[in-house]
């Protein structure tokens, strides 16, 4: 039996065919240099007529570029891309799972509580991709792949949008006609609504068993350009009116009636849900009658009815309250074994339970698993730290992904990785540095500062190039001072000469000397907020960074400049806030890396940085 694949595409091996289209195929292949499993879309150039040739390799290229700069576990990540003279290929994340088209197609059935997170998750990635300014234009079921995990992927952004992008001209048609607004079809701009319009009518299939229009393409046209859909809950009596109310407004004719950001339609959705629910089955609602009633002494309650592990509270002791969300009972058994003597623990294997706790009852430590089928840790950690900031969150994981990571820190701000398996005195250790910093934060109150127009504080860039310095000095230069640095020297200097309050590091493989300074620049003057911009899919290398050095936010290269903009601007509001309560530094201390301390580049490190006593914001310094 012959292969009908080639043997290897650029470096890849190629093991298996994943589908085929009429301008190329889909291959499952393998990365020989880092040992991954890969997918690699691919087109021939043989199947293209010479005078459309160049505009879809340019569009394919465009692919590439747009999703290799967005960083979002709910986005398929590209790696690479390639050209030979037959096949220019983009080289991207494999996906164990099906395309939602495959399940619908297979009658698959969704309870109303999977179909909000299904919304939510798909509205999450694209939130993400519509701040860094780009549009998808094609959303549906078939663009839409779902892990064996449960957790969703948006692929396909083949026909997207970027705001500099000129690849497609006013008037043009593009999209799957089911999943068209009216604006697609008359050619006018495509804006954040347009793939908010697809998302509605996605929500609507999922929620009635059918498309809000059908028929042939010039029939649904005609529908979706001047007739009404029906009430949702006229073709599901489930559904309350408010799931009506927010579809309606999703597949409004005019894009400016329509939600205007994914997060606006995804917290009016999961609450039109919340409501076609009725009330919500009790989750650890034994837990709360305990909090509210003060009782002393034990009370259990059945873990498999409500998640939630026996808690013995003791009213002489001011315990603290450790939230721990897993979807594996034996895990959630073992955390509640260790830790049910030291604190107050609330268990339970349902994400979204555990959001509605919070917002309840204060949460002193969140303790999440990253890889759940209901709601991924990364999503239920950015909520929990708009519920509850004050709450000190841990991600505990054994499972590396890099999109995941990344969010984790720029939306969940999580202060510690645990990996699995865990070690008993390492985790116990970091609970109760957590602990003990969130019983202090909670006794802490913090007013929300605003930038000023000028401040004295700057922003350091260290980097082998300017490339990213003139791109920050652009943005920020009339905010604040903005200095550069291409070495260990000429960091130290700057760090000397100048108050900085934010350092921008470039991190890749071989700058161990920068890597040093980050930890040693933590240890010593916590207040001062690192951003690590990198090219590195090195997941151990990022959660390294994180524990050691309590990096504030990452940006994957190439740089996105709106994101680096407010990246930035975020880490100067927390350096003020700093000033204001220094309280709040205790959630960005690190242990002592004796190590590094040790050798000889961090005795040069420590010597340069004894320097910068004696400026205010070494007043909080470690002495």
């Amino acid at each position: 039996m012959s292969v009908n694949h080639p043997a290897k595409i650029g470096k890849y091996e190629i093991q298996d065919v994943l589908g085929r289209g009429g301008m190329g195929a889909v291959y499952k292949g393998f990365d020989p240099a880092i040992s991954r499993a890969v997918a690699i879309k691919t087109i021939a150039k043989s199947s293209l007529d010479a005078g459309e040739l160049e505009h879809l390799l340019a569009r394919f290229r465009h692919e590439a570029q747009v999703v290799g700069r967005l960083a979002h576990p709910g986005i398929v990540q590209i790696y690479d891309y390639g050209e030979d003279e037959e096949l220019a290929y983009i080289v991207m994340e494999l996906v164990n799972g099906k395309t939602l088209a495959e399940h619908l197609a297979q009658h698959a059935n969704y309870d109303l509580r999977e179909i909000g997170e299904i919304v939510r998750q798909l509205l999450d990635a694209l939130g993400h991709a519509h701040a860094a300014g780009v549009v998808h234009r094609d959303m549906k079921p078939s663009n839409i792949l779902i892990n064996r995990d449960g957790g969703i992927k948006i692929s396909d952004f083949g026909i997207a949008h970027t705001e500099a992008s000129e690849l497609t001209q006013h008037g043009d048609v593009l999209g799957t006609p089911h999943y068209m607004a009216p604006e697609q079809f008359l050619g006018l701009p495509i804006v954040v609504a347009t793939d908010l319009y697809a998302v509605g009518v996605i929500a609507y299939d999922l929620l009635t068993g059918s498309k809000p229009f059908v028929g042939s393409t010039a029939t649904v046209m005609q529908q979706v350009l001047n007739e009404r859909p029906a009430d949702p809950s006229s073709r599901n009596p489930a559904l309350s009116p408010a799931v009506d109310r927010v579809l309606q407004r999703a597949l409004a004719k005019k894009p400016e009636e329509r939600f205007q950001s994914a997060r606006e339609f995804a917290q009016t959705f999961r609450a039109a849900i919340e409501a076609s629910l009725g009330q919500p089955a009790p989750a650890l609602l034994d837990a709360a009658r305990l909090i509210q009633a003060g009782a002393a002494a034990q009370a259990a309650a059945p873990a498999a009815a409500a998640g939630e592990g026996a808690i013995s509270l003791d009213r002489s002791v001011k315990k603290a309250r450790l939230l721990v969300i897993d979807d594996e009972e034996r895990i959630l058994n073992a955390l509640k074994s260790m830790f049910r003597l030291r604190y107050h623990v609330f268990a339970t294997t349902d994400g979204n339970k555990a959001l509605e706790f919070m917002k309840k009852y204060q949460m002193h430590v969140v303790i999440s698993d990253q890889r759940m089928p209901i709601m991924p840790g990364v999503e239920l950690l950015r909520q929990a730290r708009e519920i509850s900031p004050a709450s000190v969150r841990i991600l505990l994981t054994g499972y590396s992904d890099l999109a995941s990571i990344v969010g984790s820190i720029n939306d969940g701000q999580v202060y510690r990785f645990i990996s699995k398996p865990w070690n008993n005195q390492e985790l116990q250790q970091t609970v109760a540095e957590a602990v003990t910093i969130a019983l202090e934060l909670a006794e802490t109150k913090s007013a929300p500062l605003k930038l000023p127009q000028s401040m004295s504080a700057g922003v350091l860039v260290i980097d082998n190039d300017q490339e990213i310095f003139r791109v920050a000095k652009e943005l920020l230069g009339s905010r604040c001072p903005v200095s550069y640095a291409s070495d260990l020297d000429a960091a130290l200097a700057a760090l000397q000469a100048q108050e900085i309050a934010v350092v921008l590091a470039d991190v890749e493989a071989g700058h161990e000397d920068t890597t040093a300074m980050l930890k040693l620049l933590k240890q010593e003057y916590p207040q001062i907020l690192t951003i690590v911009v990198t090219s590195a899919a090195d997941a151990e290398l990022v959660i390294h960074l994180i524990n050691e050095a309590q990096i504030f936010r990452f940006l994957n290269k190439p740089v996105n400049v709106k994101q680096l903009k407010q990246h930035v601007e975020a880490a100067l509001e927390r350096y003020l806030a700093f000033g204001e309560t220094p309280q709040l530094l205790r959630q960005h201390q690190v242990r002592e890396a004796g190590a590094v301390r040790s050798s000889s580049v961090g005795q040069k490190i420590l010597a340069g940085l004894k320097l910068l006593r004696g400026r205010w914001f070494g007043a909080n310094a470690k002495r």
